[in-house]
């Protein structure tokens, strides 16, 4: 195996290295590439290459740092300097060639410039993957044997091979994106932010495609068809040498070590197709639910610690409502108006409730603020903007009330009967299990899952706790 550095210029990355230019160098490329996208080859003239970086350093008012403002008189000079530089052998994203026949200059890109371009936009904006079409490609590919029978190692046992590696791939790119979701819900530190989270989670490109996967592209449909046909392939003795003679000719090996490379890309598509998926989509599920039970727990850590904005407001209330009880005010406040401010009125104790003692400051100086007196419209706004402000839909009153409502004369409700079909559906499933224990409910988990077009929910069942 070769070093990488033994087949790309040696200056290839100096241009992505940290310093003052490299954005700029990234975005330059990214706009040479596009400018060959409706080109039947990589192959323009130079002028049209510096017209299209010119027009996106001016656009973007953009100036190569620790150049010489004298250097360059207008933006065509600094877009040809880029050029020239990408053309560096030493760097080697580039080539500038001349035309035979009319002498006009050219600017090709490079092989290893077009992978890296490419690479640089897929790590910009990832493409989004269909599985079904890695799973659609090995069945259909194996049921078309007419498509195959003269070559079956290049044109079915390699690209099967293939697909199932790059289904595999990409399983493992959903696996590990599911991690980092969790990574996010265990530092969320406020409940509106915990919100988008789960909000981001339903809506998101992941739950659509394991869902996709456990549905409509569920491979079990098709596995056994798949493994019968691989199994047939090797046990058919023309289908057989012919594999082998292909892979002889193919790879420029003897037959006898073509025989084991062909036995040994069978085996890891059969491997991967029945014991990898399997494990790679338990993993899955069971991330899946760590995440929902994360969402939950911290739901009800943030609620229970009040550490975030809506805590610090509720705190500043409750201050208000104390200094008003004792100087007499609470009379004078609208009767629709009292409705907003009822923490006064304890109903529920929990760990919250405990005060601490802290650390009293010392007011060293005395200092006046200026008070402006609202008008009658302006405090009406207020109220308004008061009233919108307090409204909280899942709150653990309202979740209670959701629940009874559930429930009716039961005495219980199973998940299945709680409606999913859309944000605030889920948003008040989650708030009614979090707040379950404060309302006097138990939840036990049940077996299995229970799947929509945007998500999968762990079953469940929430009863009162004298059931």
């Amino acid at each position: 195996m070769g070093n990488l550095f033994d087949v790309i210029p040696v200056g290839f990355f100096n241009y992505l290295a940290s310093g003052s230019n490299h954005r700029i160098y990234a975005d330059c490329l990214q706009v040479i590439y596009d400018e060959y996208d409706r080109e039947i080859s990589y192959r323009l003239p130079r002028t049209r290459v510096r017209d299209a970086l010119a027009a996106y350093l001016m656009e973007n008012h953009l100036s190569l740092e620790a150049e010489t403002a004298s250097e360059f008189k207008n933006y065509n000079e600094m877009a040809n300097s880029i050029i020239r530089k990408l053309s560096d052998r030493d760097i080697g994203w580039l080539e500038e060639e001349a035309d035979d026949m009319t002498y006009e200059k050219h600017i090709v890109m490079t092989e290893e410039g077009i992978r890296l371009a490419e690479f640089l936009a897929e790590l910009k904006k990832p493409e989004k993957e269909e599985f079904s079409g890695y799973i659609y490609t090995i069945y259909n590919t194996l049921q078309n044997e007419e498509m195959w029978k003269n070559d079956p190692y290049i044109d079915v046992l390699l690209l099967i091979h293939r697909n199932a590696k790059m289904l595999s791939k990409a399983l493992k790119r959903l696996d590990t994106f599911i991690r980092k979701i969790i990574e996010r819900m265990v530092n969320e530190g406020t409940f509106e932010s915990l919100t988008e989270n789960i909000i981001e989670y339903c809506e998101g490109s992941f739950i659509k495609e394991y869902t996709r996967l456990t549905k409509q592209q569920n491979i079990h449909v098709y596995r056994g068809i798949i493994r019968k046909q691989m199994e047939r392939l090797w046990s058919d003795r023309d289908s057989r040498e012919l594999l082998i003679i292909g892979c002889a000719v193919e790879e420029n090996i003897p037959e006898q070590e073509a025989e084991e490379t062909v036995y040994a890309l069978i085996q890891a598509t059969n491997r991967f197709l029945t014991d990898d998926y399997d494990r790679i989509m338990k993993d899955i599920k069971h991330k899946i639910n760590i995440y929902l039970h994360v969402a939950v727990g911290r739901m009800r850590f943030i609620y229970n610690r009040g550490t975030d904005i809506r805590g610090s407001v509720e705190n500043t209330i409750r201050y208000i409502i104390e200094e008003m009880q004792d100087v007499g005010m609470k009379e004078d406040m609208p009767q629709d108006m009292n409705g907003l401010f009822l923490l006064d009125k304890s109903e529920f104790i929990d760990l919250a409730s405990l005060r601490y003692p802290r650390k009293q400051r010392q007011i060293r100086e005395t200092t006046v603020a200026k008070i402006e007196e609202l008008t009658e419209e302006q405090l009406e706004e207020a109220r308004r903007a008061q009233k919108k402000e307090a409204y909280n839909p899942y709150s653990k009153e309202k979740m209670k009330a959701y629940v009874e409502q559930l429930m009716g004369e039961r005495g219980f409700v199973e998940s299945t009967h709680i409606p999913i079909s859309s944000k605030r559906d889920i948003l008040a499933s989650l708030s009614a299990v979090a707040y379950s224990g404060e309302n006097g409910y138990v939840v036990e988990p049940q077996e299995g899952y229970r799947e929509t077009d945007e998500m999968l929910l762990r079953n469940f069942i929430i009863r009162k706790e004298d059931r």
